[in-house]
């Protein structure tokens, strides 16, 4: 039987593995609804949960003896009327932050392939005072979009769309709608106070938009030594021949120190993640980079070899380009997420990780695409679309499983707290790569004490409820790239 396994640690759609093998996941004896119960999508929900859930042993209501009889579980399916609500409410674990359902299957698996309507620009919202109003600031702007034709820029505020105020209750629809083309009212900031400007811009949303995640890649010159700087933005294995151009780069200009900038970054691809901390420290493949822990009754049937990855020496197409350092500054804000954190995770048990910024996510586990194809052991395969049972076009996209570094270190569900704590400043965002932006400068502080010769208070600090990157399909999610290797 072919098995293509999709697995997402925290956005984009890939395949972890296909391969022929009759045995497959193994779940022991499950329960079974009448036939006749209404139950299609509960019973999917739960076998598929019971399954591969990464709490499903601390959930009462998953338990594998949960049910004595076929007609207490049918009862028990019965007694919810709403599939969502069974999700959310029943069958999620308490400190369960990030997995999440969609009635139709093929819009989650066609949202998680990494490719957006946006029209390139990314920013933060934030609240006016506690009038219930919001206002938007502009944090970069993507190259070659629309908005990159426009006159807007970092830094730049606004508080309405086609003229109507934005407000914690309106936000969502006018700015993450469907609404192809609005009309940003900008506004601008004096005394901490915002007030509405007359300036105006329309931008259009693209569709099949893919953001180059290198905004700005340069070798600094910091009183003599030569200092990488890096803005990254998402991990996306298209673009890591790119990544490793990047360092290819900074080692022929001699530099010696790196500032890796991931204070927008919500994620992405795991294996990128190892790739660019191979790039940062070393590609001794006997290194472990991270290990996964599964639940128990996956994590059993799954080889040694699958579930740990070393540091790399190829990115599968070229040599790694390694910067062979022993200490690496990290700006990474609350916005920094799953694979951002895991490079800083994934690199403290070898080199000095000097993080910079905020206290971070804390996104470290990593979640698969679940469908009704108990064949497949319910995940998604795009092989066996005709295997999906028609009645049921629920799908899900639950945590399963969390990623520790080679010391064994996983638990930073309330974040990486940086050694260096400083926020944005709303009224001095700065210019991304410039000497003088504000986080960066407190890094190059870092290296050569004295060099920027700044005061580094934050007047009114850019503290954001939301951003433009949670509200597009691949938000904060980790996926694996890799063949899946049962034990036999």
């Amino acid at each position: 039987m072919k098995k293509c396994f999709f697995l997402f640690l925290g956005l984009s759609l890939f395949v972890l593995s296909c391969s022929n093998d009759d045995d497959g996941i193994q779940n022991g004896p499950t329960p079974n609804p009448n036939p006749s119960a209404n139950v299609i999508a509960q019973d999917f929900m739960w076998q598929a949960m019971n399954l591969w859930y990464f709490w499903q042993g601390d959930v009462a209501d998953l338990a594998d003896d949960r049910f004595a009889t076929d007609a207490e579980y049918t009862a028990y399916l019965e007694s919810f009327t709403d599939p969502e609500g069974f999700f959310y409410d029943t069958l999620l674990f308490g400190e369960d932050r990030f997995s999440f359902e969609n009635e139709n299957y093929e819009e989650l698996v066609s949202s998680l392939s990494g490719i957006s309507q946006s029209n390139g620009v990314e920013f933060g919202l934030g609240l006016i005072g506690d009038t219930g109003n919001v206002f938007g600031f502009v944090q970069y702007i993507w190259p070659d979009s629309d908005a990159s034709t426009k006159n807007i820029s970092r830094g730049e505020f606004f508080t309405r769309v086609d003229g109507v105020q934005l407000t914690t209750g309106n936000y969502r629809e006018l700015l993450f709608g469907d609404n192809s083309t609005y009309t940003l009212g900008m506004a601008t900031i004096t005394d901490n106070t915002i007030s509405d400007s007359a300036k105006e811009v329309t931008l259009t949303k693209v569709q099949n938009q893919v953001e180059d995640p290198i905004l700005v890649a340069k070798t600094l010159d910091v009183n003599g030594t030569k200092v990488a700087y890096l803005m990254y933005n998402r991990f996306l294995s298209s673009f890591n021949e790119d990544l490793n151009d990047a360092f290819a780069t900074f080692k022929a200009e001699g530099a010696t120190e790196l500032v890796l900038d991931v204070r927008y970054n919500p994620g992405g691809s795991v294996n990128t993640s190892r790739l660019l901390a191979s790039m940062i420290y070393g590609t001794n493949t006997s290194d472990v980079y991270i290990k996964q822990r599964w639940n128990n009754k996956i994590q059993a049937q799954l080889s040694d070899d699958f579930l740990t990855d070393y540091f790399a020496n190829s990115t599968g197409s070229s040599p790694i380009n390694t910067l062979n350092l022993s200490r690496v500054f990290v700006i990474a804000t609350e916005s920094s997420a799953s694979a951002s954190e895991l490079v800083m995770n994934g690199l403290a048990p070898y080199i000095d990780v000097i993080h910079i910024g905020e206290t971070t996510s804390g996104k470290n586990e990593f979640s698969i695409t679940l469908v009704d194809d108990p064949g497949n052991s319910f995940v998604y395969n795009s092989d066996r679309e005709g295997n999906i049972n028609p009645q049921n076009s629920w799908g899900l996209q639950p945590l399963v499983g969390r990623n520790e570094n080679a010391d064994g270190f996983s638990d930073y569900t309330s974040g990486l707290v940086p050694d260096i704590a400083i926020s944005e400043d709303l009224t001095n965002l700065g210019t991304l790569g410039e000497v003088s932006e504000p986080l960066l400068a407190r890094a190059l502080e870092e290296i050569a004490p004295g060099v920027t010769k700044m005061d580094f208070t934050v007047e009114m600090p850019a503290d954001a409820f939301t951003t433009s990157r949670i509200h597009t399909p691949v938000r904060d999610h980790m996926y694996l790239e890799k063949p899946l290797q049962l034990n036999k």
